[in-house]
C-alpha cells in the first residue's frame, strides 16, 4: 500500500494584477455591460468579438515600436507548436481593424461595432489599473465625416447620464492631417532642443522618434516647457479646422460641454483629426475614464486599403469605481422565492413545480438537504431570509397532501401569506412577478 504523502502542497493564487471577479462585484460588471449593450443597440452598433491572442506584429505595426505598450507592457510569447510570436491583446482596436481587413467587412459600406472583453498589460498594479482589465469600446469603420466623431462622443456622454455620473469632463483636440503634423513636429522638436537640459530621460528618448508624446508628460518639472511649446491647432489647414468646427457645433447643439485641450495628443502615427478624453478628478492619477479619436491611417498601416475610422474605449474598473462613489444602485440579481421543503420524498414533485416557475420567469433557490434530512423549518427560514428572497415557498406535509404551496412574504411584514394550487403555477407565478 502506498503511504500517504506528508509533503505540503503549495497554495495556488491568481497572477499578480489579474483579479478574480466574484459576486456581488460580478453583478455590478453585468449591470454596466447590460447598460452598454442597450445603449449600443439604440445607436445601431453591433457586437464584434476578436481573439484575446493575436500575432505580435499586429501590435508592433499598429501601435508603433516606440510606444510604452510595445516596449514595456505587452505579454509576448512563442507558440510552442510552430514558434509564431504571439501576444495577449493590450487593446482591441488593432484586432478589430485586422478582422475588418481579413473578412472584408467594409465591402458593402461602413460598419458600427462595439466590443466587451479583457485586455492585458504588464504594468504596476494599482487602483483602476491592473494587468488584466476589461474594456468596452466602440469603433465606427468606413465613415469620414465629423458627425460620426460627434455620434461616438454623444453615445459616451449618454452612458454617463444613464449610470448617474455627472462629474466627467470632456476634453477635445484635433491632430489635423499628416502634413500638418509634420510642420508642427519640426517646430516642436526645435523648441524642445532649445531647452534640452529640461528634458527628462523619457523625453530625450522620444525627441526624434515620437515628440508628440512629450506633450503628454506627467512630469511636473516639464509642464512649463510643454505649456510654451508650439500648438498643433495653430498648424491646421482649412479642411481640418472645418472638421473640428462641425464636431464642436454638433456638441454645442446637444448641450455637451467640452474643453479644447491643445496638449491632448496620441503617440501613434495613424491618428488624425479628432482626439478626445473623458476625465475626472475622483480617481487620482488614473483620471482618464474613456479615450478615443479618429484613426484614418490604421487600415493602410496594417496592409489594407485606406479607410476612415474613429472609436473610443473605456475601462470597466474605472467606470465602476466612479459609479460606486456616485451611489451605485443595488444591482445584484433579485431572488423572487426560496423553496422550503420538509420531506426528501417530496423533492420530485417540488422540483417539477420549481422548474415550471422558472420557465415562467420566476427566480427560485431551493433549500438543499444535509445527508438524509432537509433540516428544520427554523433553519430553512433563516436561510430563506438570508437569501434576500421576497417570498418563501413552503412545501410542507399538509401542502403536499393538498397539492398546494404556501407563499409567505419575507420583506413585507404586513402582507398575508397565501395558499396556491400546484396545478395553477402560472397564476401564482404572475403574482410573484407583479409584486416585484
Amino acid at each position: 500500500m502506498t503511504e500517504p504523502t506528508t509533503q505540503k502542497i503549495e497554495k495556488l493564487t491568481a497572477v499578480k494584477g489579474m483579479n478574480d471577479v466574484l459576486p456581488p462585484e460580478s453583478a455590478a460588471v453585468e449591470w454596466l455591460e447590460a447598460k452598454v449593450r442597450a445603449l449600443m443597440a439604440r445607436y445601431a452598433y453591433r457586437n464584434i468579438r476578436t481573439p484575446i491572442v493575436e500575432r505580435t506584429p499586429l501590435f508592433v505595426r499598429g501601435l508603433g515600436e516606440v510606444t510604452d505598450i510595445v516596449e514595456k507592457e505587452m505579454y509576448c510569447f512563442e507558440d510552442r507548436l510552430n514558434g509564431d510570436p504571439l501576444t495577449l491583446r493590450p487593446e482591441c482596436t488593432a484586432g478589430v481593424v485586422r478582422a475588418a481587413l481579413e473578412h472584408n467587412l467594409l465591402y458593402d459600406g461602413g460598419k458600427r461595432l462595439y466590443y466587451v472583453g479583457p485586455m492585458f498589460r504588464h504594468e504596476r498594479p494599482q487602483k483602476g489599473r491592473y494587468r488584466q482589465f476589461d474594456q468596452i469600446g466602440a469603433e465606427a469603420l468606413g465613415f469620414a465625416g465629423p458627425e460620426v466623431d460627434a455620434e461616438l462622443i454623444l453615445m459616451a456622454h449618454a452612458l454617463w447620464q444613464e449610470i448617474g455620473l455627472d462629474d466627467v469632463r470632456l476634453e477635445l483636440n484635433s491632430l489635423g492631417q499628416a502634413h500638418e503634423r509634420l510642420e508642427h513636429r519640426k517646430a516642436l522638436i526645435a523648441h524642445l532642443e532649445q531647452h534640452a537640459e529640461l528634458l527628462d530621460e523619457d523625453a530625450r528618448r522620444r525627441l526624434q522618434s515620437n515628440p508628440l508624446r512629450i506633450l503628454d508628460t506627467k512630469n511636473p518639472a516639464m509642464q512649463p516647457l510643454v505649456e510654451a511649446a508650439p500648438r498643433l491647432l495653430d498648424f491646421l489647414g482649412v479642411e481640418s479646422l472645418a472638421h473640428f468646427k462641425t464636431l464642436t457645433s454638433i456638441l454645442q447643439a446637444n448641450g455637451v460641454a467640452y474643453t479644447v485641450n491643445p496638449r491632448l495628443v496620441r503617440g501613434m502615427d495613424y491618428y488624425n483629426l479628432t482626439v478626445f478624453e473623458f476625465t475626472t478628478d475622483r480617481l487620482g492619477s488614473q483620471g482618464t475614464v474613456c479615450a478615443g479619436g479618429r484613426y484614418d491611417y490604421l487600415f493602410e498601416q496594417l496592409g489594407g486599403k485606406p479607410a476612415p475610422a474613429v472609436g473610443w474605449a473605456l475601462g470597466v474598473d474605472r467606470v465602476l469605481a466612479l459609479a460606486r462613489e456616485a451611489g451605485l444602485p443595488d444591482v445584484g440579481p433579485r431572488l423572487d422565492a426560496y423553496a422550503i421543503v420538509t420531506d426528501r420524498q417530496d423533492l420530485p414533485l417540488v422540483l417539477a413545480t420549481l422548474q415550471s416557475l422558472r420557465a415562467a420567469g420566476v427566480s427560485v433557490q431551493m433549500h438543499t438537504s444535509t445527508g438524509d434530512a432537509m433540516g428544520s423549518m427554523k433553519s430553512q427560514f433563516k436561510r430563506a431570509d438570508a437569501s434576500g428572497a421576497r417570498f418563501a415557498l413552503i412545501f410542507g406535509q399538509e401542502e403536499i397532501m393538498a397539492h398546494q404551496v404556501t407563499v409567505k412574504p419575507l420583506r413585507d411584514a404586513g402582507a398575508a401569506q397565501q395558499l396556491h394550487s400546484l396545478a395553477d403555477v402560472a397564476t401564482w407565478a404572475a403574482t410573484l412577478q407583479s409584486a416585484a
